[in-house]
């Protein structure tokens, strides 16, 4: 693939419980790209999202994200493709029994961090990038949804990736604080990191200008 071109689905289809929910993927995603993916809910945004970190597996075509190719790669490979990715969930799937500094260190001793001292500085670090910096001890009930949020967007940052995939980041979300969370993934990208965003919110859309990809009776068109 070219050096700027971070993924790209050729001829691509993709299944969910035997139902093609899309067909003949064509897509291309380039470094520093804020690109939206929209259409309605069961149109297969997150199936889409999902194939990209190897959740969901690919029946045709080729796929390529970075150099890993998505349909011939080994399992024990798969870790290695996630580090430099990093993933937003809708329903944030933090880890409710501890407090969000040990749900960072989780993750980053689960990714191969070993130092001490490296992982509290870049813990501190993530946390000042989504402006959560004074809510290390406190607990994920503690928090807003819009905390929330921005403790996941903190830790999809923590390895530092090339792409952020998020998926729906702002549906459990009021209007106010979901355009917060689109601003911030905005300015992250800004500092170069790719994001692909799916959302049903053509509002944060049209405030915040990027390219898009709609999802469409089973097809995906630009």
């Amino acid at each position: 693939m070219e050096d700027d071109v971070l993924i790209r689905l050729e001829q691509v289809d993709i299944c969910r419980d035997a139902l093609v929910v899309l067909q003949e993927v064509q897509m291309e995603i380039r470094k520093g790209e804020f690109v939206y993916l929209i259409g309605k809910v069961g149109t297969g945004k997150s199936s889409l999202l999902k194939t990209l970190y190897a959740e969901v597996p690919i029946l045709n075509g080729t796929a390529h994200v970075f150099e890993y190719d998505l349909c011939r790669m080994k399992r024990k490979h798969i870790p290695h493709l996630r580090r430099r990715l990093g993933i937003v969930f809708q329903d944030f799937q933090l880890l409710i029994d501890r407090n969000v500094t040990s749900n960072l260190e989780f993750v980053l001793k689960a990714t191969g961090w070993k130092n001490k001292a490296d992982i509290e500085t870049r813990i501190q670090e993530v946390l000042e990038e989504v402006g959560m910096e004074n809510k290390g001890y406190k607990m994920p009930h503690e928090l807003s949804g819009g905390e929330q949020q921005r403790i996941v967007m903190a830790r999809a940052l923590l390895n530092k990736p090339d792409i952020i995939l998020a998926d729906e980041p702002t549906g459990n979300l009021d209007p106010e604080t979901g355009t917060e969370i689109v601003r911030l993934l905005h300015r992250i990208r800004e500092s170069g990191t790719t994001v692909l965003m799916s959302t049903h919110n053509m509002n944060l859309v049209q405030s915040f200008p990027g390219r898009i990809l709609k999802c469409e009776n089973n097809r995906l068109i630009e």
